[in-house]
């Protein structure tokens, strides 16, 4: 069988998302369903843009699970390598919505998600090596096993590896763990991507260039800094980059990382220049950001590059 584009490995929900906006949780009325989990949707968004995407995750022997199961195969994501946790239910993700930039997120992983029981011995470390792009998150070295699994897929992957510094701070016991372990990481990955927090998190840098010097002086080939409404900086040693966001109109800004993650890997296994790369990727971010949810948004090619057409991009 043929190497996957894109294995991406680490957390995964079910999102539950009010229908209205701009109004407390307390006091929203009816809600959607959808799959969620950063990784989980990047390979979602790659899947959406053409690539054979697999993702490493697993979820409770519930009917959310069964979910996602079945919404994975249904957005064309291979979900071999998902199984079930007896006696830990899937997570649920809430959140708020209150454009353009206010989305609390509330995680409900209690009494622990089983996608941090992911375990080093039960990966099938041959398509890890054989995937294309491998894509870890930050979130997934907060707890063994699942630690011990992202180090060690990391460390088995040839291609590409992406660690994508994804910090959620209630996931940690401290800031100062969370560096560490993103520290042993990074000396596995060749790409690394990140928010302005997050890459202060790993490097100790959020001035933008500042923070792409120091994640390439830890050695990945090219770093990516995403700037929020000033767009991203990419930088690799040889050359520096800096694309503006393509503005839309803000619904839910939650998943517009997950749809640039997702380009990104596609527009890099594409070989596109650069510059391309980063505004196809940006420009996915924010076909998502103008709609309500995030697997469920993420964008066709021809959807992000009409976007760019019309800003004139």
């Amino acid at each position: 069988m043929d190497a996957f584009d894109l294995i991406t490995m680490g957390r995964v929900s079910v999102d539950v998302y009010p229908h209205q906006v701009g109004v407390p949780l307390e006091d929203v009325e009816t809600f959607g369903k959808y799959l969620g989990g950063s990784p989980t949707n990047v390979a979602v968004a790659a899947a959406r843009l053409g690539r054979r995407a697999a993702v490493v995750t697993r979820t409770g022997d519930d009917p959310f699970g069964r979910f996602v199961h079945k919404a994975l195969t249904g957005y064309g994501v291979d979900d071999r390598f998902v199984s079930a946790v007896p006696g830990l239910p899937t997570p649920l993700a809430f959140c708020e919505i209150f454009p353009p930039d206010d989305f609390p997120l509330y995680f409900y992983r209690y009494p622990k998600a089983p996608d941090l029981e992911i375990r080093a011995d039960e990966l099938d470390l041959a398509a890890i090596r054989s995937a294309r792009v491998m894509w870890g998150t930050v979130t997934g070295l907060s707890q063994d096993p699942s630690r011990t699994a992202t180090l060690t897929a990391l460390a088995a992957h040839r291609g590409r590896t992406v660690l994508d510094l994804d910090y959620r701070p209630m996931l940690w016991p401290s800031a100062a763990d969370a560096r560490r372990w993103a520290h042993a990481a990074l000396e596995h990955a060749t790409i690394a991507v990140g928010n302005l927090a997050e890459c202060e998190i790993a490097v100790g840098e959020r001035e933008p260039r500042a923070a792409a010097r120091a994640l390439l002086a830890r050695g990945v080939d090219l770093a990516v800094v995403k700037r929020g409404p000033d767009g991203v900086l990419a930088a690799t040693p040889d050359e520096m980059v800096e694309v503006p966001p393509v503005r839309v109109k803000v619904v839910n800004g939650l998943g517009a990382g997950d749809a640039f993650g997702g380009a990104l890997c596609h527009g890099l296994l594409a070989g596109w220049g650069l510059s391309r790369v980063i505004a196809f990727a940006g420009a996915a971010g924010s076909v998502v950001a103008s709609r309500l949810a995030c697997a469920d948004a993420m964008p066709t090619e021809p959807e992000v590059d009409e976007l760019l057409w019309e800003s004139g991009r």
